[in-house]
């Protein structure tokens, strides 16, 4: 996060386009499938994100071509006492959707993916619970003295696969919903732009999470 550039810059991608709708209010039957705690470790572990496959989005590796700039882009911080796999780093993908996100400020207009990610690959993750909230609580501190301001509660999510944890924030005067997740073998971090001016509501953002997860992750585990 030591990066620093102005405020919404971006470099508009040429032909990537999405199929499908990505800016509407999601699909209801796909809930996050939640649990009452996380499933035993099976010894998975993983050694690259692949670009997942998301129902009406066309994702690739990178920032889609925008970022925040000012430290303001989320990213996956506290996470310094576990044992980062070294040929991992802070992997990055966007999605995009087939109507695109245009965020104004200032008479400048940029377009920006519906959301952004970013994961860490580590050996093992003992307690992917408190190793998440230790995440969490780090980031979010770091990122709201850079301007980035917490809206409303946090609230948690329990999957058999994941731990989530999601807030919504204002960044740049922009609504943002973000979901941080962990599981035994990766953290990571989904951060929504608003595709309609409004937060994306923080149940659809971590159902969302959970398939990018589980899609990023499912090509690489090594048992």
């Amino acid at each position: 996060m030591n990066n620093k550039r102005g405020i919404l810059t971006a470099v508009i991608a040429v032909g990537v386009l999405a199929a499908g709708c990505g800016s509407d209010d999601g699909d209801k039957k796909d809930a996050l499938p939640q649990a009452e705690k996380l499933a035993a470790d099976n010894g998975a572990r993983y050694r690259a994100v692949r670009v997942p496959t998301l129902d009406g989005m066309t994702c690739d590796k990178g920032n889609g071509g925008f970022r925040f700039g000012s430290d303001l882009d989320m990213s996956v911080t506290g996470d310094d006492d576990l044992p980062q796999i070294k040929e991992s780093g802070e992997d990055q993908v966007s999605c995009f959707g087939a109507t695109r996100i245009t965020l104004s400020k200032g008479g400048m207009r940029v377009t920006a993916p519906n959301l952004t990610t970013r994961t860490n690959l580590y050996g093992k993750i003992a307690d992917p619970t408190a190793s998440l909230g230790k995440v969490f609580s780090r980031t979010m501190d770091l990122e709201k003295g850079y301007g980035r301001n917490p809206v409303g509660e946090p609230k948690t999510f329990t999957t058999k696969d994941l731990v989530l944890k999601c807030q919504q924030n204002v960044s740049d005067t922009f609504p943002m919903t973000t979901c941080f997740w962990a599981n035994y073998g990766a953290i990571g971090v989904v951060d929504f732009f608003p595709p309609d001016g409004k937060h994306v509501p923080i149940d659809e953002a971590a159902a969302q999470t959970h398939k990018f997860a589980l899609g990023a992750l499912s090509a690489t585990a090594t048992p």
